[in-house]
């Protein structure tokens, strides 16, 4: 959520960077600047009101103390009167100060300067690629193909047992799957993250400290009985870790990873690459989390970045790393970079991961804050980075090392896997 300061200080500055976006309700900034200055209006009536209250019962009690009750009783009066004319201010104060939250919490972050202009995903910059594309056989098979041929996956199972994009692994496939979040979290803790196991459903307080509400809500699956979400992400939980939270400058930077199951309603998605693993409601995802200081941020975004990359490399998957323009970003994000890996049974690019610095926008909702080298309060920032989301990753794994009759597994794998290739049951 941006800072209300921010809007005040610089509010031409603040549309143009909305403008970026392409956020349509660029007016919402002058209405939350006159809501804020009715507000202040407001504020300082009822504190005058408020002294003079104060004043006028410190003159009661004296008067008491010396027994002129007449005069007592005219001044017990009059506040009595400032107290009723009191009670509205305070009640129009809680109204102005929910319309401006309201307001606030439907606007996007502010785009870094270094966001690249444009409106859909074919306008994002290519920063770079790496990896080498496979030479498929003609007769080269999709992962979906694949999945049926060496008995990995059973959506029609998965579907029977819950509903359409509820895959069931299963044998080769099962643990397939946990040896690439066992080797995904490895490589994390060994570059100085720290492991959790979160919850995998939080609260509406969680959900809208990091930016899933109000904006996502209609992707999230929600219970409720208990007014739990399931989480989209492990971002979610482990970042509120920190909410309500005071930090030390020296504790800067918090690094933390995770494991969880993700669940996506997709909704408005369906019909599109909705094909095997493309698109599903569940999936595995270890995510990487940092907090850092606020200067510190775009250092931390470049370090996670290069992480990434070369988890990539060391699967030999062909990949490039895309910087989102303006239009194509998500609500709470500053500036984000995806990762995509080449797919090359279906000739495609495939998102796996997306890295993105949010500055303070979720620490601002979180109210996770650190004093810096002169004692002042100062919001951090925070980010997040998939590292890896699971199902493209696998997918791309089994369609780009494919042979006529196995299925080669990278190097790093072997010893989770305990071979080296993937065999015909």
């Amino acid at each position: 959520m941006l800072q209300i300061q921010v809007l005040r200080q610089s509010p031409e500055i603040v549309k143009a960077k909305l403008g970026k976006r392409h956020f349509k309700e660029i007016e919402l900034i002058d209405t939350i600047i006159s809501l804020d200055d009715e507000l202040k209006k407001t504020q300082t009536e009822s504190e005058s009101l408020q002294a003079k209250i104060n004043s006028l019962s410190k003159e009661t009690g004296m008067l008491m103390a010396k027994k002129e009750i007449d005069k007592a009783n005219l001044l017990k009066d009059e506040v009595i009167a400032l107290k009723n004319t009191l009670a509205p201010l305070a009640e129009k104060l809680g109204v102005l100060e929910e319309k401006i939250k309201n307001a606030l919490v439907t606007i996007p972050n502010l785009p870094s300067d270094k966001v690249p202009e444009g409106k859909t995903p074919e306008e994002n910059k290519i920063i770079r690629e790496g990896g080498i594309k496979p030479n498929l056989p003609p007769n080269a098979l999709p992962h979906w193909d694949l999945i049926k041929k060496y008995g990995l996956v059973d959506f029609e199972t998965g579907a029977k047992i819950t509903g359409s994009g509820f895959p069931l692994y299963k044998g080769k496939g099962a643990k397939l799957q946990r040896a690439l979040i066992q080797y995904f979290l490895e490589y994390n803790t060994q570059a100085g993250f720290m492991e959790y196991i979160p919850p995998f459903m939080v609260n509406e307080v969680s959900a809208f400290a990091t930016g899933q509400l109000p904006d996502k809500e209609g992707q999230m699956y929600f219970m409720p009985a208990d007014n739990f979400y399931m989480i989209p992400t492990s971002e979610v939980p482990i970042t509120n870790i920190y909410r309500d939270t005071i930090l030390k400058q020296e504790d800067l930077p918090v690094k933390m990873t995770a494991y969880s199951p993700c669940f996506r309603r997709e909704a408005g998605s369906f019909g599109k690459d909705v094909r095997g693993l493309n698109r599903v409601h569940q999936f595995e995802k270890v995510e990487i989390v940092q907090i850092t200081e606020a200067g510190k941020s775009y250092e931390a975004l470049e370090e996670m970045v290069k992480h990434i990359e070369q988890l990539l490399l060391s699967l030999k998957l062909p990949y490039r790393i895309l910087l989102l323009c303006g239009g194509d970003m998500g609500f709470t994000s500053a500036l984000t970079y995806d990762f995509e890996v080449y797919s090359a049974a279906q000739d495609k690019w495939l998102e796996v991961s997306s890295v993105s610095n949010f500055e303070n926008y979720q620490s601002n909702r979180l109210k996770c804050r650190y004093r810096d080298e002169n004692g002042k309060m100062q919001l951090t920032h925070t980010l997040n980075g998939s590292s890896l989301a699971l199902p493209r990753i696998y997918a791309c794994l089994l369609e780009n090392n494919q042979t006529e009759n196995n299925i080669l597994l990278p190097e790093v794998l072997h010893a989770y896997m305990g071979k080296q290739v993937i065999e015909l049951p």
